[in-house]
């Protein structure tokens, strides 16, 4: 392989486990070990520990995906590898 697409495949990685950190975080121990010390505070009316548990990780995860896709395509267009539009053209950056 040539040394742009090991760039491009170490940002991406990189990326991706930035993300799944993230997301980790959130789910597991928000959601799961420190549940108890974060009900004491509430949103919307729910205990904090709950939400996150039940909600909240579900809309970061979903946040995560939204935020993958708009790196990816900056990403995409740094190395040149953007995908092509209806004309048929790569998209310029």
């Amino acid at each position: 392989m040539s040394e742009k697409t090991d760039q491009y495949w170490k940002a991406n990685i990189r990326l991706m486990l930035a993300l799944l950190a993230v997301w980790f975080f959130v789910s597991f121990f928000c959601g799961i070990l420190i549940v108890d010390y974060l009900n004491q505070f509430s949103l919307l009316g729910f205990k904090l520990g709950f939400w996150f548990s039940h909600q909240g990780s579900i809309f970061v995860f979903v946040g995560l995906i939204f935020f993958y896709a708009w790196r990816m395509d900056k990403l995409d267009r740094k190395f040149g590898v953007a995908e092509e539009t209806q004309t048929g053209r790569q998209e310029q950056p």
